[in-house]
This record gives C-alpha cells, sequence and structure tokens, in this order.
C-alpha cells in the first residue's frame, strides 16, 4: 500500500524544526508524494509562530511545483474542555486543523480528564485531526475517544514519530488505537511529524501497524490525495 500525503509536517517557523516549506516541496517531490499539509505549531507552543502567521496562510499557493499545499496548523489542546489556543477565526480559514496534547501546553491529568480534553476537541467543528493520541504521557479511554471521533467523523492519527523516540513507550498505544479503530469504521491517518525535511513521508512504522492489524484501505486517508480532499470538503473546509 503506498501512502502518497502527508499531513504533519512542521516547517522552521515552528520554533523546534530545521526546513522551510520550499525545502519540503522538493522532498515531496523527490518521494513522489501528492500532497502535503503544512503544520506547524500554533502559539502556545514555546517558540511558535504569532498567529498571524498561522492566519496569513492565504499567500501560499495551492499547488507547488505540482505538490497540493494544505494551509494548516497543529494547535494545541490547552485545557480539559478542549479548547485550542487559535481563536476561531484563525481556525476558520484553514484548510486542515491537526489537534494535539502537549505537555509544555497543558499539564497531563488523569484518564477522565485527558479522555475529555481529546473529546471537547473532536466536537470543535474546525478539527479534522486528532495528533498523536498514543502518548503514555496522556492516557486515554481509546473506546470511548474513538466512539467520538467516529460520531463526529474525525481522523486520529498514528504518528510515526512517536514510535522512534519522540514519545518513548506509544507503541503498545498506538497499536491498540489502530486495532479499535478498525472496530469502530475510524478513520486513520499516518503523520510522519517531520520536524526536518528528510523525514517527510517517514510511515515506516505506522505501516507495520496498518498492515499487523490488516486495517482497510478505505479507512487510510494517506493513500489518495483525492480521498482526504473529498473527506475535507464534506467537513466544509474550503479545498
Amino acid at each position: 500500500m503506498k501512502l502518497v500525503l502527508d499531513t504533519h509536517v512542521h516547517t522552521l517557523v515552528s520554533g523546534h524544526a530545521y526546513s522551510t516549506l520550499a525545502e519540503y516541496i522538493d522532498e515531496a517531490k523527490k518521494k513522489g508524494l501528492e500532497l502535503i499539509a503544512q503544520t506547524d505549531h500554533a502559539p502556545a507552543m514555546p517558540g511558535g509562530p504569532h498567529a498571524f502567521h498561522i492566519g496569513n496562510q492565504r499567500v501560499i499557493p495551492d499547488v507547488i511545483d505540482g505538490i497540493r499545499v494544505l494551509k494548516g496548523v497543529e494547535a494545541n489542546i490547552i485545557d480539559f474542555e478542549g479548547r485550542l489556543d487559535l481563536e476561531e477565526r484563525y481556525l476558520e480559514t484553514l484548510e486542515l486543523v491537526l489537534v494535539s496534547l502537549h505537555d509544555v501546553c497543558i499539564y497531563p491529568g488523569d484518564r477522565k480528564q485527558n479522555t475529555q480534553a481529546l473529546i471537547g476537541a473532536v466536537k470543535n467543528k474546525f478539527v479534522d485531526v486528532i495528533g498523536h493520541s498514543g502518548n503514555p504521557v496522556f492516557p486515554i479511554d481509546v473506546d470511548e475517544f474513538l466512539k467520538a471521533a467516529k460520531a463526529y467523523d474525525v481522523m486520529v492519527e498514528i504518528n510515526n514519530s512517536s514510535f522512534g523516540g519522540s514519545r518513548a513507550g506509544s507503541r503498545e498505544n498506538c497499536e491498540s488505537i489502530a486495532r479499535k479503530a478498525k472496530e469502530y469504521g475510524v478513520k486513520l491517518i499516518a503523520g510522519s511529524d517531520a520536524h526536518i525535511r528528510y523525514d517527510l513521508g517517514k510511515f515506516n512504522y505506522a505501516q507495520e501497524v496498518f498492515e499487523k492489524y490488516d486495517i482497510p484501505e478505505a479507512l487510510i486517508m494517506n493513500t489518495s490525495a483525492q480521498k482526504l480532499l473529498t473527506h475535507l470538503r464534506g467537513r466544509g473546509k474550503n479545498v
């Protein structure tokens, strides 16, 4: 199964990443990707950009050198109600909104609190993807989380970087999420979480999980740019 798009990409604007958007475009062409989403961190992340930077992505062409570029963000969940660190006036202009729990933006709660935070974010009409929910620092009720993701048709990310050490101990949780997502019919999307161009489209661990649990291609959103764009249009995105 070929994965042709990457929806979790950080440019140097995120503050702790090392490549430009132009460099990612070049890398995408080399690796045969069809689409990438620019998802720099939102303002609550230390070193992250001002909201103006996120909001001004309208100046970025839709297609650059044959690569479809989605204007996006990785917003931070900042409380256990699932509120985000970016105002709706910015969120509504974006083509893909990825949201995550980061322990530098919210102190980890107990299983109930963390689950409530993710479900609150899922219910936000602008949110398209929940990022790296397998992080063991934030234990969750996987079943309740996935039921909400299914009900609101929000994609759940299998974050490749988490397996490589950025969130140690994630594998077991990610496998559980993938296995149960298959049962519930939740859409999954692999994300490289690249912070440098060379990691763009790196999905080796995520693909192992997809293969191990025989996840149907219909539930894996990386297999076609058109499939992802159709899904986003169905959620009211202007893509």
